[in-house]
């Protein structure tokens, strides 16, 4: 292509989309586009002006996963006297602050076109754990989370490795804080022990492969060592 533009001297390209295969980029920073775009067509004939359009893959997007401060939902830290020392300058007034931060959530989410959506907090919203669940959470969060399907919601704060799955809840809740502080020995089961999938209380991680049709999580030891497999699937409906 490169000689062709020599030899014609040609004076811009057209691209006829599906430039970035098979699901576009992810923003502006997606590495897909040097290693698709600027260090592919590299030909000094190439260096003039290109016009494109976007094809169908161009349009795809995989996952979008939103972060969440969880922190300003939590009664207690703001409530127990003398219990706790937090700077809430960027906060106050709170109800202010937490209606703006549901609403951009609520937004964002109904925004999304990912076949996949993940929500991270710090705060469980399901849990055994020894915190058990945020009650602010499960009440002003969580209906926001089902009614725009999310599929996953990944918190810290519980020292474990934790994934719950509700009958009334379509959302897969993974708990990773098996960083420190594990091997604690206190747990808050819920009323069905049946929810609780997996429970570690130990150190260890865990990780989210994602593709378009499936999203597979599993957790580990320190030591690497499966401890707890789940996946999902979704049907692919394209034009290709």
């Amino acid at each position: 292509m490169g000689i062709i533009g020599e030899m014609m001297d040609i004076d811009f390209v057209a691209s006829t989309g599906d430039n970035f295969y098979d699901n576009g980029l992810t923003g502006v920073d997606d590495p897909a586009f040097d290693e698709s775009f600027s260090k592919i067509y590299t030909a000094p004939s190439l260096q003039k002006q290109w016009y494109n359009v976007l094809g169908n893959h161009d349009y795809r997007e995989i996952v979008d996963i939103l972060f969440v401060d969880t922190n300003p939902f939590v009664d207690e830290y703001f409530t127990k006297p003398g219990g706790y020392n937090y700077d809430w300058r960027a906060v106050l007034p709170r109800e202010k602050y937490l209606s703006n931060l549901l609403k951009d959530v609520d937004s964002a989410l109904k925004e999304s076109r990912a076949k996949w959506k993940i929500v991270v907090g710090h705060h469980t919203i399901k849990t055994a754990g020894i915190h058990g669940n945020t009650e602010e959470l499960v009440k002003q969060l969580l209906p926001i989370l089902e009614e725009n399907n999310v599929d996953l919601y990944i918190n810290g704060h519980d020292h474990c490795l934790e994934h719950i799955s509700t009958a009334d809840s379509p959302i897969q809740f993974l708990t990773s804080g098996g960083g420190s502080k594990a091997w604690r020995g206190v747990m808050k089961w819920p009323a069905n022990p049946d929810e609780v999938k997996f429970y570690y209380d130990g150190q260890g991680f865990m990780s989210v492969k994602i593709t378009p049709a499936q999203v597979d999580v599993a957790f580990y030891d320190v030591s690497g060592s499966v401890l707890h497999t789940w996946s999902r699937t979704k049907e692919i409906f394209s034009i290709v």
